[in-house]
């Protein structure tokens, strides 16, 4: 492991990291508010689990071979970014059509959060942006004189658990918003349709990623 000064200096870099804005941090609140907290929550730890597949991948090397090939890369990407569109392009459509089932009386079935949660994995893990962060930070704090590879899955793990801290912060803080419009049906059908909107962003976003340069 890293010396103290090390140690405390990652540990203060991963914070910053954790809670400045970014696609893991707007997919969440984005979610939370087509869905409610218990979605947004359940997709917080989604995201973990799929970052702690990018972890275990990189002290593998799989992430590093991933990086090197602008085939590989540009597979795992479109299948990222197509994921995120078709979720967006769904829940902008349900929006609509769970409106049109509340005037006639009827309430609409929520998602769910075993759905949430796997759809929140798929996000992270199929997110080359995620591999290419974590090879490019945590090597930085690696003592090469002992276990890479071990070194890299728990430094990345802390790295994972205080991301996945933040994304709960924000799930919880887009819960009340959500909450706060309850009695406003057109409201949270805006806030549904502006969350399909934001996925279908960040599927652009991340299909227009460039591989990073060697």
């Amino acid at each position: 492991m890293p010396d103290p000064s090390q140690l405390a200096l990652f540990l203060a870099a991963a914070f910053v990291l954790a809670v400045t804005p970014g696609p893991g941090i707007f997919y969440v609140a984005a979610r939370t508010l087509s869905g409610g907290r218990p979605e947004g929550i359940a997709s917080s730890f989604g995201n973990g689990l799929g970052g702690m597949v990018h972890v275990l991948a990189g002290g593998l090397g799989v992430s590093a071979l991933v990086l090197a090939s602008a085939e590989l890369f540009t597979v795992l990407k479109l299948a990222g970014a197509a994921y995120l569109v078709w979720m967006g392009i769904r829940t902008f459509r349900s929006a609509r059509t769970d409106a049109l089932t509340t005037l006639s009386g009827k309430i609409p079935p929520p998602v769910g959060t075993r759905r949430a949660f796997r759809e929140g994995v798929m996000v992270e893990a199929l997110n080359p942006k995620t591999a290419a962060f974590f090879l490019a930070f945590i090597p930085q704090f690696v003592d090469p004189a002992n276990s890479v590879a071990l070194q890299f899955v728990v430094l990345g793990s802390i790295s994972v658990a205080l991301n996945t801290l933040a994304d709960i912060a924000v799930a919880i803080a887009a819960g009340r918003v959500r909450d706060g419009a309850t009695a406003r049906p057109g409201l949270i059908r805006r806030l549904r349709e502006g969350a399909g909107g934001a996925m279908v962003l960040l599927g652009v976003g991340l299909a227009l990623a460039k591989r990073p340069a060697h």
